[in-house]
Formats: structure tokens, sequence, C-alpha cells
């Protein structure tokens, strides 16, 4: 009786273990697979530009989240088991790793591979040539200028866009006629506020 209750027991738990952990594809195909994929996203990232990384409209980010669902199947193929998925992950950090070392190693791989920042804007001036080439409209280089605190193109010295689709902006320094007006401002107000606090006091001791 004993025997006839273990059997489909140990049967139940034999068919969850195959399934969780035996691998349903080779182990190398399952170490290959993500290496592929990560290859081939990177590449494919350089050469569609920095945009997508910038994530500058709704679209960007539509296209950035599809990508996971897009690739799934062929990192995983047809194996879902636990294995599996560590393995994949496994591959995937460690091929990161690898490209990160080197590109750490060597700045000349790092210009090719990531690419070169693209200057959009040079003392408040577009150079419209960068913007159609990195398919940057006005409105979204105004509205990362805008996000960085700056209302103005004339208030911008230099804006660029980096290979991992973030904006460096600088702005400009103002003219040293302006800062000195500014100065001889601030002093006057300061002076005004020492004669009306030695009035307060001269009348204070007359009273």
């Amino acid at each position: 009786m004993m025997l006839m209750l273990q059997t489909p027991l140990t049967q139940m738990f034999h068919d969850s273990y195959s399934h969780m952990f035996s691998l349903q594809l080779p182990i190398i195909e399952k170490l290959v697979r993500p290496i592929i994929v990560y290859l081939v996203l990177v590449l494919l990232l350089r050469i569609f530009g920095k945009r997508e990384l910038a994530q500058l409209n709704p679209f960007d980010l539509v296209v950035l989240l599809s990508l996971s669902n897009t690739v799934q199947n062929a990192i995983i193929g047809d194996d879902n088991t636990i294995s599996g998925g560590v393995l994949g992950a496994f591959s995937l950090l460690a091929i990161n790793w690898i490209v990160a070392r080197v590109l750490f190693r060597s700045q000349k791989i790092t210009r090719v591979v990531e690419g070169r920042a693209t200057l959009l804007v040079r003392d408040g001036v577009v150079d419209k040539k960068a913007m159609e080439r990195e398919s940057l409209s006005m409105e979204d280089l105004l509205s990362a200028l805008h996000r960085q605190g700056f209302t103005h193109l004339q208030d911008v010295r230099r804006c660029e866009l980096e290979p991992n689709g973030t904006f460096f902006v600088e702005g400009r320094e103002p003219a040293r006629t302006d800062r000195q007006h500014a100065e001889l401002m601030l002093r006057i107000e300061e002076l005004a506020l020492e004669i009306k606090q030695m009035r307060e006091q001269t009348g204070g001791e007359a009273a």
C-alpha cells in the first residue's frame, strides 16, 4: 500500500524536477544565444543612433520596452527551465563584463563601439546638420534643455548628445560688463542698507 502511495508522489517530484531543471537545449547553445543577441543589439543601437537611448518621446520608450519581448525567444529558445534561465543570465552578465573590461582598457575601441558625442549647440547656435543626423527635432532639443533648467538657446554655450543618450549642457557665462553691473548693484544695495541702519541708530539716540 505504501509503495503504491509513494510511486505517484515520487513520479510527481521527478516530473517537477525534470520540468524545472532538465535542460531542453544543449548547454553550449544556451550560452551562445544570449551572446549573439547581446552583440546584435549593441550593433543595432550603434547604427540607429543615440536618440533611442535618450528616450525623448513615448515612441522611443515603446521601442526599448518592446525589444526585450522581441528577442526573448531568440535568447531562451524552447527552454523555459530554471537551469536554462540561470545559464542565460550568466551568459549575458559574462559578455557584458568582458565588453566593459575591453572598453575600459582601450579608448580607441570605446570610440568605435560607443561612438562620439554629437555637438548640437555652440554659443546659442544650433547645428542643423547634427540635429538631422541624430533625427532630433527642435522640440526634442528644447525639451532636453528645459529639463536641465535652460529656457532659451541664447543661455546655452554648449550642448552635446552623449553616446549613452544623455545631454551635456553648459551654460554661457555672463559678460564681464554684466557681472560688473551686478556686483555694483549689490554693493549699492549694501550701502543703502548700512545708511538706513545708521539713520535709525542716529534717530534713536536723538530721541
